[in-house]
């Protein structure tokens, strides 16, 4: 097994080693970004799943026990979920149960939401700039290419042209630009889909928090009757 792995991965190697002698430093530092690109792209997907961005089942029941009062059953459909909107929601409805000043309360949830989305936006600027950069080291590459091959062909001199070392020259050149679109269109694929999975996380997140701070907040609603029931108390006595 291992012989057979060996040797199927022997032309890989050789291609590898031609695409780098062919295409110079340039071509080294492409397929250097592809691997830090291909890592980063990993790793956010890991941690997407490992949060558990795509489960939101839990949102509606919470709210729907938050805006009937029922603040335990709210917190009880939060509990346990990976998803950092729960821990807001649970941020914001402990504290409003708790009656604390809402805009501490307002403060305290925004302060742990934005630590959230920093957070899910982390290592993706590295990404953008590697999918900005490669097609223009490309193209850089190319550009050197060009003229090497044309330095090539005025040393040659005028009658000893060949044209062979000059379509030669040509796609060793071109060979740059093809590699770093390569590397730019998968790292562009990729960054547009993270951004989106945080603007829809971002999204979800300010509704759901908005919908906290104007439903019926139970222990403040209870609390609220009571003191109505006193007043009257009071005043049937006077």
């Amino acid at each position: 097994m291992d012989a057979v792995t060996e040797s199927a991965q022997m032309p890989m190697l050789a291609g590898l080693q031609a695409l780098l002698n062919n295409g110079g430093p340039v071509v080294a530092i492409l397929l250097a970004m592809s691997v830090l690109a291909l890592a980063i792209v990993l790793l956010k997907l890991w941690q997407f799943l490992r949060l558990g961005l795509h489960r939101v089942g839990f949102i509606a029941p919470a709210l729907d026990a938050w805006r009937g009062g029922d603040g335990e059953g709210a917190l009880k459909a939060l509990d346990g979920q990976p998803n950092p909107i729960a821990r807001v929601l649970a941020i914001a409805m402990g504290g409003i149960r708790r009656q604390e000043p809402e805009y501490q309360v307002r403060e305290e949830a925004s302060r742990v939401a934005v630590g959230h989305i920093e957070q899910l936006r982390s290592n993706l600027r590295l990404l953008e700039i590697i999918a900005t950069l490669s097609p223009l080291l490309g193209l850089l590459g190319t550009v050197l290419g060009m003229i090497e091959a044309f330095q090539k062909l005025e040393g040659a001199g005028a009658g000893q042209v060949d044209p062979a070392v000059l379509s030669g020259g040509i796609w060793e050149a071109l060979l740059t630009t093809a590699v770093g679109l390569a590397v730019a269109i998968p790292a562009t694929a990729a960054l547009s889909l993270f951004e989106r999975a945080v603007e829809r996380f971002k999204h979800r997140l300010e509704d759901a928090l908005t919908r906290v701070f104007t439903g019926t907040a139970p222990d403040r609603a209870g609390a609220a009757a009571e003191l109505r029931v006193a007043e009257r108390r009071a005043a049937d006595a006077h």
